[in-house]
């Protein structure tokens, strides 16, 4: 069953069960209940915020800067849900992210906060809501506005929000700076929570965090060599034949180097013991692209298809399977699916417009937007999207060279020249990972990328670990903090896997080191309540900001238009200052109901 409808179920039945309790005179009056919503209310707290408040004019500084910061987020938040808005009529793409159950702050539920976290992420909610509330009944005494009453919201029995309640008739004495400035205040405080929890993480705490040496296994297809010798998620793999292994180049050179097909590799599991395992190599398809020349289908779940023998050559490695293709443009495949002749290459998805493959296909009277697949640069075979990145490594921008490919049913020959713009040999092709739109191992292992995590949280990792865009991203404080953002969401933005913090399932794959390693775990357990807090602080701040009621965006807005409408000849202002208000609202939420549900609906 669906983890959304046992969700669901829970509501409904805690609702009725609630409402029942309530009409019988059972429920305290401090607890308020509609529906699945619970309000607990309390008058304590109310003199430490009187004595908290006594540095007026500080506090009325600070939140003037607040009121600032939060004016521009409202302003690009309006303007970014109109785009995201727009963008969805014209092109309605569904994406996860967009799924109705990830806005829910559920663990479990929603597909990028895993349940293993779940204590860090209500802790990170539960930080959130005191300090935002806080600041609320904090600028209510500040400015002289009386509290009714304090307390917290629960969804049944998830925390989703908390509440100061101003007493009305003092809210209204006071004057429109004043409310401006507590509306502000719970953003304000979001957003610092967020700076010091992030300032925290990328200094101390990931400093003190490492790499493990060997290669991280995120998991095994079934049926592959190393999943039919027990190798899976969790795995670090730090020997092979007897050598032992540090990162991934180390791991390939020692693998390709071993001899037979029987090959033992030293495993050191999640749970700190290392085991001696016997891997019977053989070549294996455990994925596929639609259209491929070889016409074979891997659908998920099915076990791989095996490739026996290239030319009549019984081959079990991927060496094997390069000699056996040798200079010959088309090989003959025996798989476990019958015979395929297929030509071998470096299997190109697209072009990109403007690039030099682009250009020299246009030139030819190729269409650069159809697969086809490179065969051989400057007179090197090249059988697989590694042969292409090892071959283009040789040359640099302003070189020409050569290019011969499988187009349409024929080979074509092109003449280009790199750009010479670019340091680098660039041209400009999305591939499909590994040989004619066939990804093929002698193993069949998911390798987890974690020297590229840590280096996006700013860790101490190997040069090599992160490259392009992102390596001058994270530069920067600002871009650390954007990167960190999207790590949850990572597998959206191009990267192999999520990234909700070091849980049990990648913990094997980080080692603790420095001044700090005598904590152990508690390094681990630090990290992930300091990511939570700033990524939930940060949400919960940008959220607040959007211009709608009865958001603190919205309520700031209401104070900011009537400010400068009060300036203007106008008899009667209220008709004004209601209609922008309730046109800008009634847009921001016409923006977020396309934003969740109008890619299914327009799809």
């Amino acid at each position: 069953m669906n983890p959304l409808l046992w969700v669901l179920a829970g509501v409904l039945l805690y609702s009725v069960v609630a409402v029942s309790l309530q009409s019988r005179g059972l429920i305290p009056d401090s607890v308020r209940i509609q529906g699945p919503l619970t309000t607990i209310h309390t008058k304590r707290g109310r003199a430490f915020l009187n004595w908290l408040a006594r540095p007026k004019r500080f506090w009325r500084a600070w939140s003037n800067v607040g009121v600032g910061v939060a004016l521009v987020v409202m302003v690009g938040s309006f303007f970014l849900f109109l785009q995201a808005a727009i963008q969805t009529v014209q092109s309605p793409q569904p994406t996860a992210i967009n799924q109705p159950r990830n806005f829910l702050v559920i663990p479990g539920v929603n597909d990028f906060l895993p349940l293993s976290m779940a204590p860090e992420i209500v802790f990170g909610l539960l930080v959130g809501l005191v300090v935002h509330e806080g600041g609320h009944g904090l600028l209510c005494r500040v400015e002289d506005i009386d509290i009714e009453s304090m307390g917290v919201v629960l969804l049944t029995i998830l925390p989703i929000g908390a509440f100061v309640e101003p007493n009305e008739e003092s809210q209204r004495k006071t004057n429109r700076g004043a409310r401006t400035r507590m509306f502000a205040a719970g953003v304000t405080n979001n957003f610092v929570v967020t700076i010091i929890a992030f300032a925290l993480l990328f200094g101390p705490v990931v400093g003190a965090i490492g790499v493990a040496p060997g290669v991280a296994v995120a998991g095994s297809y079934d049926g592959s060599p190393a999943g039919q010798a027990g190798i899976g998620g969790g795995d670090r793999i730090v020997g092979v034949a007897g050598q032992s292994v540090d990162n991934q180049s180390t791991f390939d050179t020692a693998w390709d180097a071993s001899e037979g097909e029987s090959v033992q590799l030293s495993v050191a599991g999640s749970d700190g013991d290392t085991r001696e395992v016997s891997v019977e190599r053989s070549l294996v398809v455990v994925g596929t692209i639609g259209g491929n020349p070889a016409n074979l289908t891997l659908q998920q779940g099915q076990d791989p298809i095996e490739i026996r023998a290239v030319n009549g050559t019984a081959v079990s490695t991927q060496a094997e399977f390069r000699e056996a293709v040798g200079t010959d443009t088309f090989a003959r495949l025996d798989t476990s699916r019958g015979e395929r002749v297929v030509p071998v290459g470096a299997y190109v998805t697209g072009t990109q417009e403007g690039r030099p493959m682009y250009d020299a296909m246009e030139q030819n009277g190729d269409d650069p937007n159809e697969s086809f697949i490179i065969t051989n640069i400057g007179g090197e075979r090249i059988t697989s999207a590694d042969d292409l990145s090892r071959v283009l490594d040789g040359y640099s921008g302003g070189d020409t060279v050569d290019v011969d490919a499988y187009v349409d049913g024929e080979m074509q020959s092109y003449t280009l020249t790199f750009d010479s713009d670019l340091d680098e040999a660039f041209l400009g092709v999305n591939l499909f990972s590994g040989t004619s739109g066939l990804s093929v191992t002698d193993l069949g292992i998911q390798s987890y990328p974690a020297s590229t995590y840590l280096a996006l949280l700013g860790g101490d990792t190997d040069a090599n670990a992160l490259s392009g865009p992102l390596s001058s991203t994270i530069d920067t404080f600002r871009g650390l903090a954007f990167v960190a953002l999207i790590l949850p969401l990572a597998s959206v933005f191009g990267l192999p896997y999520n990234f909700p913090g070091f849980t049990p399932e990648v913990m094997n794959f980080f080692v603790v080191e420095g001044p700090l390693s005598f904590l152990g775990g508690g390094v681990f357990l630090a990290a992930n309540l300091l990511f939570w807090t700033a990524w939930i602080n940060l949400q919960l701040g940008l959220f607040n900001c959007i211009p709608g009621y009865p958001l603190d965006g919205g309520r700031i807005m209401r104070t900011s238009v009537e400010a400068i409408v009060s300036r203007l000849p106008i008899s009667d202002p209220y008709p004004v200052v209601r209609t922008i208000t309730t046109s800008i609202g009634v847009t921001m939420l016409a923006a977020l109901v396309l934003m969740v549900f109008g890619p299914q609906l327009l799809a």
